[in-house]
């Protein structure tokens, strides 16, 4: 899977997911508050029954010629027993709650009126702890169903977004294929016009043409080095690295000579702060391919008869030109494949991308900093 495809399926799941997931807890929520309700006024119902018997056997009590008044009493319910003024007279609580302040929250109540009043009681109070064993059965039941329905909906929701990049997988693989047929093609006459630029040059012919052969070798280093980047985009994914100790001061001279006819062409001078034998563990085709692109922007961006700074150290390598600069706004998406900064001049925006991921693959740090009409660094620090 590309790297855009998976950037944008996470980004649909995450949307999908999200309001998936705020859309169940609210109806989860109301489900679960109308249940608890539900539940409540059962348990309330029971006890109001229960009342009605106890206020039954008051009556009873009240009625009877018994020497001796035994207060009625039940194992599961509390009660108790207040005249007019709701003053406590007599129950089974351990410490008689007051009418007007009773707490719904810890126990159920339910209030009687006594008529006509039996041993002086015109309110009948009872009571019983709230039965939660239901409540946590309804909490456990919508938590596994919350579940559940994530995860059908996770696995569906990834379907979805399979359906949703499909045609932007299909539109990359066409480029992609478009990409690999055009290296293929250029290769060839690519090798064969640098060959007899060679040989022209080795043995001296066409001496009076020499500017014109300038233009056609840089022409062919470009289609040359877009070769390269395109055939590395293609198949990067494939890519066998050969870690090798690398004298990149050594290399990064020699790739300031192969780019001498371009700067020569646009007569920048060249400022070189080289530290002799800078070893670093990388691939050869990597640090080629990291030099090449940083110069080539360098050279590309840079104004005619400007500087070329060119710096190597053990911490870094930097890159610095004196061009045009990159825009504020244009900075964020500097690093993105096909964006360009500026379209003022060619190529296809992938440059920076591929500095990018061969300075990722080695755990280093990429560090661009530009200003308008000022010029633009971009810094590789190596990865301590």
């Amino acid at each position: 899977m590309f790297r855009s495809e998976k950037r944008s399926l996470v980004r649909f799941l995450f949307i999908y997911l999200a309001s998936t997931f705020i859309l169940f807890s609210a109806a989860s929520w109301i489900f679960y508050v109308s249940g608890k309700h539900h539940i409540l006024d059962r348990q309330r119902e029971a006890l109001k029954y229960e009342t009605e018997h106890i206020q039954a056997a008051l009556r009873e009590l009240h009625h009877s010629n018994a020497d001796t008044l035994i207060y009625p009493r039940d194992a599961h319910v509390d009660s108790a027993i207040y005249d007019l003024d709701k003053k406590y007279i007599f129950g089974t609580f351990e410490k008689a709650p007051d009418l007007d302040a009773l707490n719904h929250t810890q126990k159920l109540y339910f209030v009687s009126h006594v008529e006509p009043y039996f041993l002086g009681a015109a309110y009948l109070l009872s009571a019983r702890n709230i039965d939660l064993v239901p409540i946590h059965t309804l909490q456990r039941n919508i938590l596994l169903f919350m579940l559940i329905a994530g995860l059908l909906f996770s696995i569906l929701g990834y379907y979805l977004g399979k359906l949703f990049v499909a045609p932007m997988r299909d539109t990359l693989k066409q480029m992609n294929r478009f990409i690999q047929d055009t290296t293929h093609e250029l290769n060839t006459p690519i090798s064969t016009i640098l060959t007899n630029i060679e040989m022209m040059e080795t043995f001296g012919k066409c001496e009076e043409s020499s500017r014109e052969l300038k233009r056609i070798e840089i022409a062919s280093m470009t289609l040359s080095r877009l070769y390269d980047d395109l055939t590395y985009l293609n198949l990067n994914h494939e890519y066998h690295r050969e870690i090798v100790h690398l004298n990149m001061s050594q290399l990064l001279e020699e790739r300031v000579i192969y780019f001498s006819a371009m700067t020569e062409a646009k007569q920048l001078k060249i400022v070189k702060t080289i530290a002799p034998d800078i070893y670093l563990e990388l691939d050869r085709n990597d640090a080629i391919r990291l030099i090449d692109n940083l110069i080539s922007n360098a050279i590309k961006y840079n104004r005619s008869k400007g500087t070329l700074w060119v710096t190597l150290n053990p911490e870094r390598l930097c890159i610095k030109d004196s061009g045009i600069g990159i825009e504020k706004g244009a900075m964020k998406r500097i690093l993105e494949r096909f964006n360009r900064a500026n379209t003022s001049e060619g190529g296809f925006g992938i440059g920076l991308d591929i500095v990018n991921q061969v300075v990722k693959s080695y755990g280093a740090k990429l560090k661009i900093k530009s200003k308008e009409n000022e010029g633009t660094e971009v810094c590789v620090k190596w990865k301590k």
